[in-house]
């Protein structure tokens, strides 16, 4: 499948007009082919204009066309084959297996959602039929459901190309609640969230649902995604990302004559407390687990834990020890994109050049251009809260 770099509004392959966005193989730092030019204001509007168009119609599926649909995306997800895991291989430096164990549980999600739609009991359907002849008063007939409430923005995940990105879990929910959805692909795998883009925009048309169903659209800075989150017929937004931009789109979600929520994952350290009694009976057990819990992803995992909380001592000590002699012995790994091993590697500056904190282990150094070492280093409370 010849990539395009085009963004996908509606049932049309769309070139854009604003910056162009290149995938860098993070393990060569060698720049992918195509480029991603970006899409403004205009495109935005397209696409705004087509998911209103399709709501009333999406709404109003049933329950089984809704999950056949679905289930269509994740058919058509597995039908892109090879080409989807090596793209993605290339373009974030995740090995095969997790990739394709991802894939795995993005279609997994969507036949899932197709289950919990067929069912039917999301809709919590009530109803109190009138009581004309009730004493003292009558009562009215009354009736609810769940219903969808309008077109929803979601934005992908960096360190999850396909289970929180495009076709991931906030669009396979959106969609089964009878949202059209519009994706702002993350700009560190635009290959990948092309591929997946064009098996939801087929999954569309083998369906016979409104083209407005689904749109992806690309962007290098903030524009689209700001423009997106304003436009007043967004109804709710999906992300996972960096704090900075999520409490960003919150602002703007927050400004708009009619405020919208914004479900948001963004940026935690993941603060774990040690106590001394565990710390004494399995404290080598813990050590263990929390190398390998730092090292999942790279540490690009939401999971990571970034800052341990113990009470001075020797059990905490040993601990330090156990982990710091762990630590020393994990392989470099490949970071997802040249911006993130960026900020890696000035905390990790910012960190040993404070003389209030000290450096408990290393990891080994990898052979990829963008790989990161592990590391540990130890500071009092004291010290810790003072830091600005």
């Amino acid at each position: 499948m010849t990539l395009l770099g085009k963004m996908l509004i509606g049932r049309e392959a769309v070139s854009g007009s604003s910056t162009p966005i290149h995938a860098v193989d993070p393990a060569t730092g060698e720049r992918l082919a195509p480029a991603y030019a970006g899409g403004t204001q205009a495109e935005v509007e397209r696409a705004c204009q087509l998911a209103e168009a399709a709501f009333g119609v999406y709404r109003e599926t049933t329950l089984e066309q809704r999950a056949a649909f679905l289930d269509t995306v994740a058919g058509e997800i597995e039908a892109i084959g090879d080409e989807l895991i090596e793209r993605a291989m290339a373009e974030t430096g995740l090995p095969r297996a997790r990739l394709e164990g991802e894939r795995g549980r993005t279609c997994g999600q969507l036949r899932l959602f197709a289950n919990v739609v067929r069912a039917g009991e999301w809709l919590d359907l009530r109803l109190d039929p009138a009581l004309p002849v009730r004493e003292p008063l009558p009562r009215a007939d009354l009736r609810q459901r769940h219903i969808p409430l309008g077109p929803v923005a979601v934005f992908g995940a960096s360190n999850f190309p396909l289970a929180f990105s495009v076709a991931g879990g906030d669009t396979a929910s959106a969609l089964a609640a009878g949202c059209p959805v519009i994706v702002k692909a993350h700009s560190a795998h635009p290959g990948t969230s092309e591929l997946v883009g064009r098996a939801v925009q087929r999954a569309v048309e083998k369906s016979g649902l409104p083209e407005g169903v689904f749109s992806l659209l690309f962007g290098s800075g903030r524009e689209v995604g700001q423009a997106l989150v304003a436009d007043p017929r967004i109804q709710a937004v999906g992300f996972t990302g960096s704090r900075a931009g999520g409490t960003a789109l919150m602002r703007t979600a927050q400004a708009r004559p009619q405020p919208i929520p914004v479900y948001a994952e963004m940026s935690s350290i993941n603060p774990v407390f040690l106590l001394p009694e565990a710390l004494k009976a399995r404290g080598a057990q813990l050590a263990e687990g929390f190398v390998a819990s730092l090292n999942m992803g790279a540490g690009q995992f939401c999971t990571n834990p970034g800052l341990v909380i113990g009470v001075k001592g020797a059990e905490l000590g040993a601990f330090v020890e156990a982990a710091g002699g762990a630590v020393k012995q994990s392989a470099g790994q490949t970071m997802l994109t040249p911006g993130i091993h960026d900020a890696y590697e000035q905390g990790v500056k910012r960190l040993s050049s404070n003389g209030k904190v000290r450096e408990a282990a290393r990891g080994q150094v990898g052979e990829s251009a963008h790989a990161c070492q592990a590391g540990l280093f130890v500071t009092t409370a004291q010290d810790f809260l003072a830091e600005p």
